[in-house]
């Protein structure tokens, strides 16, 4: 498997990103976005490439790195913003403000994301089985109609209620899930000749015919 450790790394790689700029909230027309919706569906496209080609049970271990990645770059970032700012240095606040560990959007980033991921993972590896391989594009999009669904309604609702107005919440919900959906659908013919360059050069191409889909179970 000399191409995981790749796939693996910028799955991880793009999902720290996606959490250090998912502060942000911005408009665009009608719709509401966070700061990370342009990127944090990478992850997912990653995610569902790990599935197919490597099947679930490598996906469950790259899903824990990321997940305990996410914890220890917001304690650190929460432990740098407790560093005493250096005279002349006057970006302390706003350092806090963009880096700064907000218990709250951690932990709805980090549920989020736990939950979604491996609920992207359960369905794709369950498509694939029961479509033999066959009909890629049903897995990928129907993986992401479904983990997506609950990421964004998760991280959304826990990290957002009652901070912002309910319909701007609302309308941040519908407005991610949507782009994010439509976002892999559009993404579909790339992920096509990724999966279709890996198993090739892997000699790979899992089914989870006897998997177990516990999500602790290493």
């Amino acid at each position: 498997m000399r191409y995981f450790s790749i796939i693996s790394s910028i799955f991880v790689a793009v999902l720290m990103v996606s959490n250090t700029i998912a502060t942000k909230l911005f408009s665009l027309g009608p719709f509401i976005f966070t700061g990370a919706i342009f990127v944090f569906p990478i992850s997912y496209i990653f995610g569902d490439i790990l599935v197919e080609v490597y099947g679930y049970s490598h996906s469950r271990k790259i899903i824990w790195t990321g997940f305990f990645a996410l914890i220890s770059m917001s304690i650190i970032y929460w432990l740098v913003g407790l560093l005493p700012p250096a005279p002349g240095w006057e970006n302390q606040e706003a350092y806090v403000a963009i880096l700064g560990v907000v218990p709250r959007i951690v932990i709805a980033s980090i549920i989020g994301f736990w939950v979604g991921e491996f609920s992207n993972a359960f369905v794709l590896a369950k498509l694939k089985v029961l479509t033999s391989g066959k009909h890629l594009w049903t897995r990928t999009i129907g993986s992401t109609i479904v983990g997506q669904g609950v990421d964004t309604i998760l991280f959304t609702f826990i990290g957002f209620f009652g901070i912002i107005p309910n319909r701007v919440l609302v309308a941040a919900i519908l407005s991610g899930y949507i782009f994010k959906v439509v976002y892999e659908a559009v993404a579909t013919p790339l992920t096509y000749k990724i999966v279709g360059f890996l198993k090739k050069r892997e000699g790979i191409d899992h089914f989870d015919y006897k998997t177990s889909f516990n999500p602790f179970k290493f």
